[in-house]
């Protein structure tokens, strides 16, 4: 609450504001209601409901007036756009607050690379609040760029603008107390801290509510949902471009419920935010499930910064932040303006401000292969072999068991059964590790997909219908020093660089999105089914989300959390 002098002057009418927003229809997110009156603004900072008078006056002939949108879990990694692209991408979509994860790039470049985002956020007019990493590397069975100790987590803590302890995706060391992981957990008691723990469920759940994880962001179930709700979690209902939660979930939004529960995207690509939008494309989609606008705005708004503890902001009130999105439609979330502390930023789906660029030279170069040859010849096994089952539309993934083609005594991809070779090819420290594999899921008949995006120790990881291409494709990622390529026959259909830690491009929102539409595209021309094939190629390398997973130094079994054969 802001008790300066000025804004008390403001607030009873003594001095004029800086803005007065006038005929307006405000959402009262404490009661769930919408009233008319006018809107007060001095110093970034909402002082009142009118004012004598103003320095500026507009009139916003009963347009809607909401609180700036939350996402309460994001990367602005898996957006694949710098910190600046990104602010650029979601203003107009009225995102005013982010808590984001660095995770993705404290897996490749550590420290340096968290310092780094944090310099590129401090001076955009989008909030973003950062928390620590808490599993780098996400577990012991995977080569990461870097490590972060639980000194370097204390560290971290202290650092302006960190907020708390980022996922805690290794839920196995939790409940089982390891040592580095409980350190983790002490040193943000006190702090938000996220979860992640999917399917965890019955002691084991309660276990790990118990060590301190507040949020969970990976239920796939309605029951899921439920029993984590009931164990005093906050559910954060996720609609990204991979893994889509909100029509299985959203019966938990209830108006008892909703301070509990909340909407993030995790990991959304830059062509579904063109697309579908941020957060304003989720609240759109509730409400057009008949959700009202009502209850599912406030969970966007004041329910979520009361979770992560955030005090000024999150609502139309004195004393709030004036993060504020003029609507001129509330049923379809089109907004007209969108305001930061104050200060016009977007306006008509543009940003209308100018936005500091960051130098990025230290997080450049970060592709280091020691192979000179690559292969990806996997020896004849007797029996059936395990295979990772793609689940579209979700990160987590199947375990079938085939009797696999085998030719001069090695494995064969089997294009007919939609059986194909995938590889991680470690990245970082040129070890020379290749993490051979198999998957279902994909129906490549030709060709190649590579990324240098692969959850979470981003190695490169590679699909495909044959060993050559395959090799291409992995040349084509190290040439680019990072990024995501296409390709059949020896030859580059589509790509996209990505030299910012081989995760996030250079280039603008328009021209990235562009890009990944035409490796869709690419890859479709190919035979691929998939509706996001790169993000969920992604994920086949992130051994905490069950069932199957592939990373570097062989197949995990998630379920188990050991590396298995690929014989059965």
């Amino acid at each position: 609450m802001v008790n300066d002098n000025h804004y008390v002057r403001v607030a009873r009418g003594a001095e004029p504001a800086d803005l007065l927003l006038k005929d307006v229809r405000i959402l009262d997110v404490f009661a769930g209601v919408f009233f008319e009156g006018d809107v007060a603004i001095s110093g970034g900072v909402i002082t009142g409901f009118g004012g004598a008078s103003a320095k500026e006056t507009i009139d916003l002939a009963g347009a809607w007036l909401i609180p700036g949108l939350i996402d309460a879990h994001m990367h602005i990694e898996s957006t694949q756009l710098s910190p600046v692209e990104f602010a650029r991408a979601v203003l107009p979509h009225g995102t005013t607050t982010v808590i984001a994860d660095p995770h993705e790039i404290a897996n490749v470049l550590g420290l340096p690379g968290i310092r780094y985002m944090l310099e590129a956020i401090k001076d955009l007019p989008i909030d973003v609040h950062i928390m620590a990493p808490s599993c780098v590397p996400a577990t012991h069975l995977e080569t990461s760029g870097a490590s972060i100790t639980p000194q370097d987590i204390e560290q971290i803590l202290s650092w302006e603008r960190v907020l708390g302890l980022g996922e805690v995706m290794n839920y196995p060391g939790v409940i089982n107390r390891d040592p580095e992981m409980v350190a983790n957990l002490r040193a943000a008691r006190g702090r938000p801290i996220d979860g992640h723990a999917p399917g965890l469920s019955g002691p084991d759940l309660w276990a790990y509510v118990i060590s301190g994880p507040q949020t969970d962001h990976e239920c796939t179930t309605l029951a899921e949902a439920q029993e984590k709700l009931r164990a005093g979690m906050h559910i954060l209902i996720r609609e990204g471009t991979t893994a889509r939660n909100l029509n299985a979930l959203l019966p938990l939004l209830t108006p008892v419920s909703a301070p509990f529960i909340h909407f993030c995207t995790d990991d959304c690509h830059p062509e579904t935010l063109t697309v579908d939008g941020h957060i304003d494309g989720i609240l759109k989609k509730a409400i057009s499930r008949g959700v009202s606008p009502e209850l599912a705005i406030p969970s966007a708004t004041i329910h979520t910064a009361r979770a992560y503890g955030l005090a000024n902001i999150g609502a139309i009130a004195p004393g709030y932040r004036a993060d504020l999105i003029v609507l001129s439609d509330l049923e379809s979330m089109n907004i007209e303006k969108v305001y930061a502390s104050g200060r016009l930023v977007a306006e008509s789906g543009q940003t209308v401000v100018d936005l500091p660029s960051c130098d990025d030279k230290q997080v450049r170069g970060s592709v280091n292969v020691g192979c000179d040859a690559l292969s990806f010849a996997i020896g004849a096994q007797s029996g059936k072999v395990r295979v990772i089952d793609v689940a579209v539309d979700q990160a987590v993934t199947g375990e079938m068991h085939v009797q696999p083609r085998i030719e001069d005594g090695v494995i064969m991809c089997d294009v007919e059964c939609d059986i194909l070779k995938m590889a991680v090819v470690e990245r970082h420290h040129a070890t020379g590790n290749i993490g051979l594999g198999l998957v279902h899921g994909f129906s490549l008949k030709n060709g190649a997909l590579a990324s240098s995006v692969a959850h979470d120790s981003h190695n490169i990881i590679v699909v495909g219908a044959n060993d050559s291409d395959m090799e291409a494709s992995v040349r084509a990622i190290i040439d680019m020093d990072g990024g995501q390529v296409v390709v059949r026959d020896g030859q580059v259909l589509a790509q996209l660089p990505l030299p910012i830690a081989g995760l996030m491009s250079d280039r603008d929102l328009s021209e990235t999105a562009r890009m990944g539409i035409e490796l869709k595209q690419a890859a479709t021309s190919l035979g691929c089914t998939l509706p996001s094939p790169f993000m969920t190629l992604s994920f086949l390398a992130l051994p905490v989300i069950p069932a199957l997973k592939l990373t570097d130094r062989g197949l995990v079994d998630v379920d188990k959390f050991e590396l298995v054969s690929l014989s059965v």
